[in-house]
């Protein structure tokens, strides 16, 4: 499971690939220009995210075409999971309650909330609720 935790860098590369579908090391470096990177440390990145299946690459010409081995919900999911199990012992109410209390989710972010949780209940039960 920890080849979906990505790193700080790292996440920034599949973000790239989320939204463009592939990328080349040189369409790397322009998306992440303001990291100021060089080509060879995001194609070093790329090589280890290949490696760890975070990534795969084909090639096109003398070029290497990138393209995520992983979904962003996967990622996403494996994230959470993560914070939630790191910050608050496994229990995810205690993460909603701590962005509740914390005034990161305001009164119409939890409405929306209440109307998710509500579909998802009636989802589960078919819709009988």
């Amino acid at each position: 499971m920890s080849r979906l935790k990505p790193g700080d860098l790292q996440l920034a590369i599949l973000t790239v690939l989320w939204e463009q579908g592939e990328a080349t090391t040189a369409r790397f470096h322009e998306a992440l220009t303001e990291r100021k990177l060089a080509l060879t440390t995001i194609a070093t990145m790329l090589r280890k995210m290949d490696d760890r299946g975070l990534v795969r690459h084909r090639r096109e010409g003398r070029a290497l075409v990138y393209s995520a081995a992983v979904d962003e919900s996967e990622v996403r999911r494996s994230m959470v999971d993560d914070v939630v199990d790191r910050l608050f012992s496994g229990d995810p109410s205690s993460l909603v309650h701590h962005l509740v209390s914390e005034g990161e989710i305001d009164l119409d972010e939890l409405d929306a909330l209440r109307q998710r949780v509500q579909a998802a209940r009636s989802a589960r039960d078919g819709g009988n609720s």
